[in-house]
């Protein structure tokens, strides 16, 4: 009976101890304790063919916006979204209320104006033939009076008679001066009238299409409220947002490629067309705006658009995947493999491209391994265990 409770003893022992031993290889191997599984890979050095990607929206560089220049009632609207326009085309008409009737009666002021003009020139013809004649008979007066033919009292009435003459020149000739001073004005009291009635009418700047229309007859608008808008549909470009990070390699004329939300399968080319020297310091965006190469799309204004922009190829530039790339302690640095553990590293990085490429311009060496992926976040001297992949599970 002794031996064989011994040997359940020894056989109970066993088994405590095999679980033991099979535990502490699953903590050491698969449990806290094992190493961090993780990807590694070397800088490359090779040529970097790179991109720029934004999103931006379709905007027409050249838009008007028509509207009348006094609060006033919208009389006709003559053209509809889509509608083609020529340079000059009247588009709507705002009703001139009493404009008709003011450039009436600015044409009758002129029309009297002109007819005191020619008054005034006969009064002052007749003046100066009355001061001429009075002239040649003063002077012949005078040479009586030398001789003592007349007395003083004829020579006084005959110099009265041209001084008042004269008088009546003087008087003639600043009547014409006003009559045309009055013509003058009436002139330019039409001709206000005439621009104001004018502006009761919207003309198309260029030839163009129309894009909204937002008035319709009967409607009362203020000053300066829009009744239509024009685009140049020669002017459409795509205003592209760019990560600063990104933006410092784009250039003028540089090549792109623009796919539109609505022709996701048919991309058109384009070129960089500006680039704004104002930088958004909230989104930490730059405006890139791409114009279309050849033909310009069939597309509504505020339409998304994607667009890659194709940057010069870097010649032996030193690469690592994108995602071995962390930041930490507002810095940008990789896990470096060191041993058996890892150690965080600074690093100045360059060019990204778009299929998870990153330059390397300082902080590591040709011979470094850097951390791809890990199982978990990772820490200085944690040791690690390389493997092809990590499987998610």
């Amino acid at each position: 009976m002794g031996e064989v409770m011994s040997r359940q003893k020894i056989g109970l022992w066993s088994l405590v101890g095999g679980v033991a031993l099979i535990f502490a290889w699953v903590a050491m191997t698969q449990g806290p304790l094992a190493p961090v599984k993780v990807t590694v890979e070397k800088i490359q050095t090779g040529n970097l063919s790179s991109g720029v990607f934004g999103v931006g929206t379709l905007k027409a560089r050249r838009s008007y916006n028509l509207a009348p220049t006094v609060t006033g009632r919208v009389k006709s609207v003559l053209v509809d979204q889509g509608d083609q326009v020529v340079a000059g085309q009247v588009l709507a008409e705002m009703d001139p209320v009493d404009l008709n009737e003011k450039l009436a009666g600015s044409q009758r002021v002129i029309e009297k104006a002109a007819n005191s003009i020619l008054a005034s020139e006969a009064q002052l013809s007749e003046a100066q033939s009355r001061m001429n004649t009075l002239s040649a008979t003063f002077i012949r007066y005078e040479e009586l009076r030398a001789r003592g033919f007349i007395s003083q009292e004829m020579f006084d009435a005959k110099q009265h008679e041209r001084n008042a003459a004269s008088a009546a020149l003087s008087a003639a000739t600043a009547n014409l001066a006003a009559a045309r001073e009055e013509l003058a004005r009436a002139q330019a009291d039409m001709r206000g009238v005439g621009k104001l009635h004018t502006q009761t009418r919207l003309f198309s700047p260029v030839n163009g299409v129309i894009v909204a229309r937002l008035a319709e007859p009967g409607s009362t608008i203020a000053s300066g409220q829009v009744v239509l808008q024009i685009i140049d549909p020669s002017s459409l470009w795509v205003e592209t947002r760019i990560a600063q990070k990104q933006a410092g390699r784009v250039r003028i004329g540089q090549e792109a490629e623009i796919v539109l939300r609505s022709q996701p399968q048919s991309p058109l080319t384009g070129k960089v067309e500006r680039v704004d020297m104002i930088s958004d310091t909230v989104t930490e965006e730059r405006i890139v705006n791409v114009s279309f190469a050849n033909n310009r799309p069939e597309s509504g204004i505020g339409e998304y658009a994607e667009v890659t922009i194709r940057l010069p190829d870097l010649s032996n530039a030193r690469t690592i995947p994108s995602a071995a790339v962390k930041r930490a302690d507002k810095q940008d640095g990789v896990w470096v493999l060191q041993n058996k553990g890892v150690q965080f590293r600074p690093v100045k990085i360059g060019a990204t491209t778009m299929d998870g490429r990153t330059q390397i311009l300082d902080g590591l060496g040709d011979d470094d391994t850097v951390i791809v992926y890990s199982q978990q976040p990772l820490r200085p001297g944690l040791d690690v265990k390389i493997v092809p992949r990590l499987v998610q599970g």
